[in-house]
């Protein structure tokens, strides 16, 4: 494996120095600087950025799941996928448009082309990368720019990281005790668990197949079901209950067969 972008520690020196950050000019700000109402600026809502078919299949399926599980946990917040987030007015060079991203406290409901976060205080409590094959971009530049956004915690997937040397199947990034975005665990397991959406993240299938799941108890070995297995369980269970009900029709039947065979004397 490749030397971690930061040292897996819970407290280390700034590994993200603005100074150090290309997109980020002299004198800008933190982030959700607000520099004032009267923006002229363009902030783009879409680019020409395809992504594979394998991104968009494990997104697809990760974000309802997830956004059910917030939701019954009796957590407010809007997830969402591949929009731009910007966080400097003026500047909509700064900007991350996350795989996959929740906004706490905001209506679920929501439907943004964009969010700028100097508009509303409101940074993604928790965001997602899932890589390509080419991973410069999500190991290389997404980590310092969740930084500099705020994230409390950024999880990276690597769907490719069985086929492909020096690569790792998740990066968990978390806020340390100075608010810096560090890396706290590599690891090539099935899962893990973030503090910020209080479940288990896991990966099942393998090749094309893969996708994320939900996990949930204490060790995420329970998967949140997705709606075609929730319709699937329903199926199965009015089958079942239709059965039992023809069943006991039949044994209510051959009863008053057999009373009525009483009745006439027991021939």
């Amino acid at each position: 494996m490749s030397d971690p972008l930061v040292a897996a520690s819970p407290d280390p020196v700034d590994p993200f120095p603005a100074e150090g950050l290309p997109w980020y000019a002299a004198g800008m700000g933190t982030a959700a600087r607000n520099l004032g109402t009267d923006d002229p600026t363009f902030y783009p809502t879409h680019d020409d950025m395809g992504e594979s078919a394998l991104q968009t299949l494990i997104i697809e399926l990760f974000r309802p799941l997830l956004a059910r599980f917030l939701a019954s946990q009796g957590v407010r917040a809007f997830v969402g996928a591949d929009q731009f987030i910007y966080w400097v007015q003026y500047a909509p060079t700064v900007t991350v448009a996350p795989d996959l991203y929740v906004l706490p406290g905001v209506d679920p409901d929501s439907a943004p082309k964009c969010w700028k976060v100097w508009e509303t205080g409101i940074v993604p409590s928790f965001a997602l990368e899932v890589m390509a094959e080419e991973n410069q971009k999500d190991q290389e530049q997404s980590p310092r720019r969740y930084d500099e956004l705020g994230v409390k915690e950024l999880l990276v997937f690597d769907p490719y990281a069985a086929e492909l040397p020096d690569r790792v199947r998740f990066s968990v990034y978390r806020r340390n005790a100075r608010g810096k975005l560090v890396q706290v665990e590599v690891t090539d397991t099935d899962r893990v668990h973030s503090t910020v959406l209080g479940c288990f993240v896991r990966v099942v299938g393998a090749g094309a197949a893969q996708r994320l799941r939900v996990g949930l108890g204490p060790s995420g070995d329970e998967l949140l079901p997705t709606e075609a297995e929730l319709a699937e369980q329903e199926r199965a269970r009015a089958e079942e209950a239709h059965a039992r009900a023809e069943a006991a029709e039949a044994e209510n039947a051959r009863l008053r067969a057999e009373l009525e065979r009483l009745r006439r004397g027991g021939a």
